[in-house]
């Protein structure tokens, strides 16, 4: 399988004691992972949650089928940092999640999902996409009276 040659692969880099000429060094522009075979329960808070202890992940693109509006099954991940990709696809490919075996890759070119225009015409988006990003919490509005004693 595909989770079983990476391992191989990682593994060859190690016992040769490779430094600098990693396979990830290939992907250090692109801070986005693929990720396979998520069981159709899984939500996108799930795959947040799952994915988030390598580092804060910004953007999720989990496809739906059009007609059904089930997941596909995948789904397109991005961190803050780039080195959480390493992170993850070292970490969690291969991982068991709810039975299902994750495969989790690089990508390097990664292009944002179409949307409607006004026209109702599929377009490329004009700005990029960061559904996952966390809001900023504005402490005075959650300590008024705190910050004013101060």
């Amino acid at each position: 399988s595909v989770v079983k040659e990476i391992n191989k692969i990682n593994q060859a880099e190690l016992d040769l004691g490779l430094s600098g000429a990693s396979w990830h060094d290939e992907y250090k522009d692109s801070a986005y992972v693929f990720v396979g075979g998520l069981h159709f329960d899984l939500t996108e808070g799930d795959v947040i949650t799952i994915f988030s202890q390598y580092g804060e992940v910004l953007d999720l693109n989990m496809p739906r089928d059009k007609e059904t509006g089930n997941r596909k099954g995948f789904a397109f991940l991005m961190y803050e940092d780039q080195r959480s990709t390493i992170l993850a696809v070292d970490n969690l490919n291969g991982a068991k999640v709810l039975e299902k075996t994750l495969r989790v890759d690089h990508v390097k070119n990664y292009k944002q999902p179409k949307v409607k225009n006004e026209d109702g015409e599929w377009v490329d988006p004009e700005d990029q996409s960061l559904n996952a990003k966390p809001e900023m919490i504005n402490s005075n509005a959650l300590f008024p009276d705190y910050l004013n004693a101060i």
